[in-house]
């Protein structure tokens, strides 16, 4: 099986494409469309798309969209306080899910279980 994160893996598109070529000739152009500007400039949806891509934590998209940002003008300063948004963004999802842990503990309790 070939590693999930290395290099040459990406390569694999290639039979997607083979496979599939319309929809996948299809996703790359509502790709462009997406990122094109509109009410919202495209420097800021590369930038909303850093955020995203560490939150899924997809390297490649880290990259391109990092490579993509560099190209419309933004910062290093910028790319990096969007990764930090997607920093908070994760240990909040952990944070508000913290409140799971605590109904239990308070059903656990109504049963009359303690451990």
């Amino acid at each position: 099986m070939a590693e999930l994160f290395a290099r040459d893996t990406i390569k694999s598109l290639r039979k997607l494409r083979q496979l599939k070529p319309d929809l996948f000739k299809g996703f790359l152009e509502w790709d462009q469309q997406v990122f094109k500007d509109g009410a919202i400039p495209m420097r800021t949806k590369e930038l909303m798309a850093i955020t995203a891509a560490h939150v899924t934590q997809c390297m490649w998209c880290i990259e391109e969209h990092v490579k993509r940002a560099k190209k419309a003008g933004v910062t290093d300063e910028e790319i990096a306080e969007a990764a930090f948004v997607a920093m908070a963004l994760r240990a909040g999802g952990a944070f508000s899910h913290a409140c799971i842990a605590m109904a239990a503990t308070e059903e656990k309790a109504a049963d009359g279980h303690n451990h």
